[in-house]
């Protein structure tokens, strides 16, 4: 065989083997081949949140020193709210659990108990003056505006002087509440 005949016949293997790959790969070989894109779409994802409108209210107590009929007694205790951020509340101090028969909402008549039928008179006020009546009511309580830090308010009670009562242990229990 010449060098002619080699070459050609060398360059025919080459292009059958060529041919015979290109075969395969239409007959369904794989053709590793990285995909076009045709385009591009979005869409706006809404997320969205609502902050409920919300209080917590505690309380300390109010205790009086030892009562003298010569003397007025003074208490005073306090009141913690936390609201939600901007919010405005309002709150209130109900009459009490052993109230006079007089006694309402608005012009609450509290009364210590010894439990054994003795009462003392006393009453729960917004100011150190003792002047303004802090009641169970929109118009006798105490408006707050807070900015998510928290409110303390104090509360100051008051016993009327004069009050002839038997010797021992008095107390009472007053609902405060929250509204907002």
């Amino acid at each position: 065989m010449n060098m002619n005949n080699r070459n050609i016949s060398f360059l025919s293997s080459r292009s059958l083997l060529l041919t015979a790959a290109v075969s395969g790969l239409a007959l369904g070989g794989t053709l590793w081949v990285k995909p076009a894109f045709a385009g591009t779409e979005t869409s706006n994802l809404s997320v969205s949140a609502t902050v409920a409108n919300s209080c917590a209210i505690t309380t300390s107590p109010a205790s009086f020193n030892s009562y003298n009929p010569n003397y007025d007694g003074t208490a005073m205790g306090t009141i913690q709210a936390n609201c939600s951020t901007g919010s405005s509340a309002t709150i209130t101090l109900g009459q009490g659990a052993n109230a006079a028969s007089v006694s309402t909402d608005a012009s609450p008549s509290r009364r210590l108990s010894n439990g054994s039928g003795g009462f003392l008179n006393y009453n729960l006020y917004q100011d150190s003056t003792a002047t303004l009546i802090w009641g169970n009511t929109n118009g006798t309580g105490v408006v707050i505006n807070d900015t998510g830090t928290g409110v303390t308010k104090s509360v100051y009670g008051k016993i009327p002087l004069g009050q002839n009562v038997p010797a021992g242990s008095y107390t009472d229990t007053v609902v405060a509440t929250i509204t907002f």
